[in-house]
C-alpha cells in the first residue's frame, strides 16, 4: 500500500506505508493500529479551532484506529473507557477532542464503561464491529424490491458453545452461561442475565444488564455507545446492551459482586427511565420491568 500521507478529505492523514507493519489486526480489508494520538490523525490545525482547543485536543489518545486497507484513510478512532465526570478536566478535554474530530471529519466511537478496558476488550469490539459492518454492507447490497429484509448481524442463528442453538453474535452469551454456572454453584439467585437498552435523542445510546446475586439485591453494569460520524453496522443501543452484559460476565468472573443494587431501587431507576421516554428515539419498549 502506497500512502501519500493525507486523503482528499483535507486535514485527515493517511496510515504512514510502514505502519502497516505495526497493525494489531487486519481483517475485512481494514487495518487497526494502537494507541494513536489525535495529532497523528489530523495534519494541522483545522478551520475554525482555535489554537487553545488545538493544543489541548491534540495530545488526545485513541485506543485504536481503524484505516482502509487499500487507501490508508482512517475509518474510525475507538476509545474505551470510564466516562468522565461531569465538569471535570477529563470531560472537558473530550469535548475538545470531539470538536477537533468533528471539524477535521473524524469518525469517532466512544465506548463509556466503569468495567471494560481497550487491553482486554477493545480487539475483540473492534473486530464485532468491522464484521457487523461488512455485514451490513452487504445485506443492504442484496436488497431488492419486495424481498424480505435480512436477518440483522446480531440476530444470525447458529450453534452456540454450550450446544444449543442461538445468537452466535451475542456479545454477552459467555456471560449467559458463566450466569448459569454460578447459579449452580450457588454464587447468584437467579440465573438469567437481563437487560435493557434505550437510544437519547440528543445523547448517547446506553444499555444496562444485570444478574440478581441475592433475593434482594443485583450487580448491574451500564455501558454507552456512541456514534460521531461513524455507525457501528448495528443497532448502538443493543451494542451497549451486549456489551453491558460482557462487563457483568468480568464481575461474575472476578467474584467482583461488591456494590450491589438494591432490587428495588433498580427497579425505581427503571421506572424512572421509563418517565423520560419523550427524550429517547422510539420511546421506552421495557414497562414490563418496572414492576419485576
Amino acid at each position: 500500500m502506497t500512502s501519500t500521507g493525507s486523503d482528499d478529505r483535507g486535514w485527515l492523514r493517511a496510515m504512514p506505508a510502514e505502519a502497516g507493519h505495526d497493525a494489531l489486526l487486519s481483517r475485512a480489508n481494514h487495518l487497526v493500529l494502537p494507541a494513536r494520538r489525535l495529532s497523528d490523525l489530523v495534519q494541522g490545525r483545522p478551520a475554525g479551532v482555535t489554537g487553545s482547543q488545538w493544543t489541548s485536543a491534540s495530545r488526545a489518545s485513541f485506543d485504536f484506529v481503524v484505516y482502509a486497507a487499500d487507501t490508508g484513510r482512517p475509518v474510525v478512532a475507538v476509545e474505551i473507557g470510564p466516562v468522565p465526570s461531569a465538569a471535570s478536566a477529563e470531560q472537558r478535554v473530550q469535548r475538545l477532542t470531539d470538536a477537533v474530530s468533528a471539524a477535521a471529519g473524524l469518525p469517532v466511537l466512544r465506548i463509556g464503561s466503569p468495567t471494560l478496558r481497550a487491553a482486554e476488550h477493545g480487539r475483540r469490539l473492534v473486530e464485532y464491529v468491522i464484521d457487523a459492518r461488512a455485514y451490513a454492507a452487504g445485506a443492504g447490497a442484496t436488497v431488492a424490491g419486495t424481498e424480505p429484509a435480512p436477518v440483522g448481524f446480531r440476530d444470525i442463528l447458529g450453534r452456540l458453545p454450550d450446544g444449543r442453538t442461538g445468537s452466535v453474535n451475542d456479545l454477552g452469551a459467555l456471560t449467559r452461561a458463566a450466569a448459569v454456572e454460578a447459579y449452580v454453584a450457588g454464587q447468584v439467585a437467579d440465573p438469567i442475565v437481563r437487560g435493557l437498552h434505550v437510544r437519547w435523542l440528543d445523547g448517547p445510546a446506553q444499555g444496562w444488564s444485570w444478574v440478581q446475586v441475592r433475593p434482594d439485591a443485583c450487580l448491574v453494569e451500564m455501558v454507552s455507545v456512541t456514534e460521531h460520524r461513524f455507525s457501528c453496522g448495528i443497532d448502538a443501543a443493543r451494542l451497549a446492551e451486549d456489551l453491558a452484559a460482557v462487563a457483568v460476565g468480568e464481575r461474575l468472573r472476578e467474584n467482583a459482586v461488591a456494590n450491589l443494587l438494591p432490587r428495588a431501587e433498580w427497579t425505581a431507576r427503571i421506572a424512572a427511565l421509563s418517565e423520560r421516554r419523550h427524550e429517547l428515539v422510539g420511546g421506552f419498549a421495557f414497562d414490563h420491568l418496572c414492576a419485576d
